[in-house]
Formats: C-alpha cells, structure tokens, sequence
C-alpha cells in the first residue's frame, strides 16, 4: 500500500494501520485538568493524536442558529448557546495543553474555526484538521492550506462536487499533503445510516488522497464501525474521546473511552498478524507439502522388467516418492526392480535409458 505522507514519523497509508485520533473536542467541558487527564487516558488507550476544537461561540455561530443533534441527549436549543459553553479555551490554554501532549508523547491538534485561530495553531500542530461544516467555507481553506502542513478534511454531509471544488481550493492555495474521511454528521449516526463503503468511494474518485473515516456510531463492544472502516482501508481513524459515556452532552453519548480504544488497538494488532505480508511463506508449510501431498505410487505388485502404466499407478500421500508432476514422464517407464503393491515410486526404481 502506498503511503501519502507522514504526520511526525507516522507514515499514513500501511495497510490495517490507521492513524488514530481521538477527539476530545469540548468534552473537557473548560476544565485544562480535565482536559490533560483526557490527553492522558487517550494516550494510554493507543492513540496517535488527541484533537480539540478551537472556536468561539461568537465568531462560529449567529445567535438563532438550530440545532442539528439529537436534542433528547442535548437539550441546548441553539448552536450558539452550545458553543458558548465550552468556549473558554484560548491560546495560552492550547499552549499548555500542547505541552503536555509533548511530555508524554502524543501528537496534539486542533480544529480551527476561525481564521485566528488558524495562527495561533499553527506552531503546535503537525497537521490541521477541517470539520465537515466548514468545506465550503473557502476563507479559511486557503488559510489553512497556506500553511503548508497536512490537511485532513471531513466530508459530512457534501456531495462529491463540493468535497472535488475544496480539494482543489486547498490545492490551488498551497495544499499537497491531503486526507479525506468519510463521516456522517448525524449525533448519533445509526449504523444503517453509516455507509462505509463511501470510504471505497472516496479511494477511487481521489485516488492521490488519503481515505480515512470519522465516526459518530454509538459504540459497541468491539467499535465494530472502526473495524470495518480499517478493512475497508481507512488510514486515518477519527471518534470522539470521553472518560464517561454516560454524561449528558453532545460528543459524550456516541463517544469511545479509553477501555474501547485499547480493545481496538489490540484487535489491530490482531488483524496485522492475520493479514501478514504479500507474499505466501512456504517455508512454514514444509510439514504439510512434505507430507499432504502426493507421490506415484504402485497399486499392484509390479514385476522388474514391467512398463509403469496408468492401470498399475496411481497417486497417495505422502510426497516422499515421485511428484505427480512427473506422471506423463513415468507412464512407459520399465520397472528396474520389483515393486510392492503400495511402495512410493522413485526414480532408482526405473530403467532411465527407457523413460
């Protein structure tokens, strides 16, 4: 499998090796110990990545604007009143939160949704992360894009010529380092909502760009929407990050926690061994072609001096005689010895000068 490029020493694109990203987003909920200890507990699960969100409520939504999640889980009416509570987080606050990330090492990353944000960001991250919303929102794609660091853009909600018209927005602003993942923005996505194959979709149509997917699927016990979007071959996985999937709130409910994410990690390295490399090693199946295939065999007494016939051979286990392969070979050769009915034909057995 090819690889797309790296963000710090992680090559994206090995095959069942996803990038992983836990995204914390406002789970901290505007508490920087919180925070750190989310960073923590994602780190000890496997992550690759913890990532935040970096906005203001003022600058991201008008004050009437509606909700679009499932407001039994979050009863907030607008998305403006939502945003505002958890947008006490500023640049001192990411900056600390980015040193802690350095300290126990885990990539630290935001997604900006203003154009501010974009630089004050931009020293601590190794690559910058676009939400779904914003894919049309061309002031801050070329700001991002011109950077110059890797992008990886969610494509929730749009059609394939709109995520085509931000591709090339990010290219012709500077943009050569791309992602795309497929998600779904519905809180929670029910599972017969989640169309994974769109991620075999998005690899064929963007065939220079790495597919990855970020999922908003209520957990089960095994993140089996992760599993299959990593068989599908996503190379960078995306899922919000809690320490209590029984919180009320917005990215609680349908959020992974560090036990989910550690049985996932695990299961990876399960189906790396399962997959193995590309080529078939023979050489730990010697047992087996030694002794399940097959030789030439008599299958009846055969006197010195008889010709080998298709009516006096025929083929058993083990391979320790004649390979079947050499049948046309044999048959018309002269026995140069008496052969046992049931004796493993070799070829000491056989005149050479009249085979």
């Amino acid at each position: 499998m090819r690889h797309y490029f790296s963000i710090g020493n992680f090559l994206i694109g090995d095959n069942l090796c996803p990038y992983i990203i836990a995204e914390i987003g406002v789970n901290h909920e505007g508490n920087l110990a919180l925070a750190k200890e989310l960073i923590r507990q994602a780190h000890a699960g496997g992550a690759h990545a913890v990532k935040f969100q970096t906005y203001k409520a003022d600058t991201i939504a008008s004050k009437n604007s509606p909700a679009y999640w499932d407001t039994t889980k979050e009863p907030t009416s607008t998305q403006h009143a939502l945003f505002k509570k958890y947008d006490a987080f500023g640049p001192d606050e990411y900056r600390e939160l980015y040193d802690y990330c350095c300290q126990i090492g885990i990539h630290f990353s935001s997604t900006p949704f203003d154009l501010t944000a974009v630089d004050f960001l931009d020293p601590l991250v190794p690559f910058f992360k676009i939400a779904s919303a914003d894919i049309t929102n061309v002031p801050l794609l070329r700001k991002v894009a011109s950077k110059g660091k890797p992008i990886i853009l969610s494509t929730g909600a749009s059609t394939i010529p709109e995520i085509e018209f931000a591709v090339q927005t990010l290219r012709n602003s500077g943009a050569n380092e791309l992602a795309l993942l497929h998600c779904v923005l519905n809180y929670p996505t029910p599972e017969e909502q989640a169309n994974l194959a769109e991620i075999l979709r998005l690899k064929r149509i963007f065939p220079a760009v790495a597919v990855g997917y970020s999922d908003h699927v209520v957990p089960d016990a095994t993140l089996s929407s992760l599993e299959v979007a990593t068989l599908l071959g996503a190379s960078i996985l995306e899922k919000h990050f809690t320490y209590d999937k029984t919180l009320p709130g917005n990215d609680h409910y349908h959020a992974m926690n560090e036990a989910d994410l550690r049985a996932f990690v695990k299961k990876l390295t399960k189906y790396r061994t399962l997959f193995g490399g590309t080529e078939t090693n023979v050489k730990n199946q010697s047992a087996a072609r030694l002794h399940a295939r097959r030789s030439i065999v008599a299958a009846r007494d055969i006197k010195k001096g008889d010709k080998l016939t298709e009516d006096n051979l025929i083929t058993k286990r083990p391979a320790h005689g004649i390979s079947p392969v050499y049948w046309d070979d044999v048959i018309g050769c002269i026995a140069s010895v008496d052969i046992s009915a049931d004796t493993l034909i070799t070829w000491n057995m056989l005149e050479a000068k009249k085979c």
